[in-house]
Formats: C-alpha cells, sequence, structure tokens
C-alpha cells in the first residue's frame, strides 16, 4: 500500500510538472488553476465539528485561503533544495496568512502549527521568519529577535525574527510575489524583488509546504516550485 501511495504521489506531481525552457530546472505547478490536487488540509476544529467546510477551496481560478477555520493546506510531496514562487493577495481587509517550508510534524504549536519555518504575510510584516519547532539564524540575531535568554521555538519564546524592510508590499488589495529560495540550511525571502530576510544554519533542509488560513481572506493565483 506504501508503495501504490507513492506511485500515486508521484503520478500526481509528473502531471503537474515541466522542463523550463533552456534549462534541466524541473518546474513544479503545485496549484493547477482547478482543485486542490496534490495537497491536504489539517484543520484541528475540523476534527471536533464534521460540520465545518475546509477553509481551501479553487474559485474562479485561484486558490482561496478563506482564513477561518484556521488552519493549513499542506502538500502531500516533501521538497529540498528549491525557488518557491508565489503570488497572493488580501481579499478584502488586511490580515494574517504565511507560507510554511520545511514542514513536518503536524500541530507541535499551540496544537495547530506544524514543525516549519514560516515565512510570514501578515500584512506590513510580510518577509518575518517565525520559528515553529525549528530554529534559523540570521545577522543581528538580538537586534531582530529580542534578548537571546528568550530565544526559542515552542509558545512563550522568541520565535519572530523580524525582516529586513517592512516598505516592500503592495497597496492592500494588489498582488504580491513573494519568492522563496531553499538551498540546504540557508532560505532567502524577497517580496516584489525587494530583499527581506535571508538566514543560514536552519535546523531543517526538507519537508512539506505549507499555506495558512489565519483569519483573513487570501488568494493565490501562483504556487510554483522550481527545483
Amino acid at each position: 500500500m506504501k508503495q501504490l501511495l507513492i506511485f500515486i504521489s508521484t503520478a500526481i506531481l509528473c502531471a503537474n510538472c515541466h522542463k523550463a525552457p533552456g534549462s534541466n530546472q524541473r518546474i513544479v505547478e503545485l496549484f493547477n488553476g482547478k482543485d486542490l490536487t496534490g495537497w491536504h488540509p489539517d484543520v484541528p476544529d475540523m476534527d471536533k465539528d464534521k460540520s465545518l467546510k475546509s477553509p481551501f477551496l479553487v474559485r474562479n481560478g485561484e486558490l482561496i485561503s478563506m482564513g477561518n477555520p484556521q488552519g493549513h493546506l499542506i502538500t502531500d510531496a516533501i521538497y529540498h533544495d528549491y525557488t518557491l514562487d508565489v503570488e497572493y493577495r488580501f481579499v478584502n481587509t488586511p490580515g494574517n496568512c504565511g507560507v510554511l517550508v520545511h514542514a513536518s510534524t503536524p500541530r507541535v504549536l499551540y496544537k495547530m502549527f506544524p514543525k516549519s519555518i514560516e515565512c510570514q504575510m501578515m500584512h506590513e510584516n510580510a518577509g518575518d521568519f517565525w520559528c515553529i519547532g525549528e530554529d534559523i539564524t540570521v545577522p543581528d540575531m538580538e537586534k531582530r529577535r529580542g534578548p537571546k535568554q528568550d530565544w526559542g521555538v515552542t509558545e512563550g519564546k522568541g520565535r519572530r525574527i523580524i525582516n529586513l524592510t517592512d516598505g516592500s508590499e503592495k497597496p492592500l488589495g494588489e498582488w504580491n510575489h513573494m519568492k522563496i529560495e531553499c538551498k540546504g540550511n540557508s532560505i532567502t525571502v524577497w517580496v516584489n524583488d525587494t530583499l527581506v530576510n535571508a538566514g543560514t544554519n536552519c535546523t531543517a533542509s526538507q519537508g512539506q509546504i505549507a499555506l495558512q488560513a489565519e483569519g483573513a481572506e487570501v488568494a493565490f493565483r501562483k504556487v510554483t516550485l522550481t527545483q
């Protein structure tokens, strides 16, 4: 059964991938514009209330995170050494969301967040790192993360690493482009072609990719991975 599942997952992945022109790089369209093939939701409240609907859906060719009930949409496959291009916008009001890379064990934080490094999309804070069971190092750590004795990757610890600039986002309602490069144990993030964060010595180098439902409606029109 396990071998069959691996075969099915690989077949789905290959159906959405192609080679870049003039290059050996493989491009994987994680969102196919039609449905959520290749993804699965993890929404804790849906375990308690079977009448709740998933906050993740496809509408007019866009992947929508309705924001509530809160949770994550997680790739079935595990990835390493890639560039991820995400185009997103807040639909109605500004709010919170994020892309999680190197995701693994589910619900390790607040019985909600999978073990991962979050690349923040929260309005006016795009590019922050949030450490969720995994850790990462950036220059000027104490300036950007707070006192060293408070650092940690669990509840109540200094998990936020502030980005390099908050001036990278477009006006509310317009499309933003977040580019995340995961190479070995390094993670680099750009928002609209502006470098907003770069870290090394990450405690993970591979994992699943997740999109959040965290209170605000967010539309994604592109989620593309280049290996």
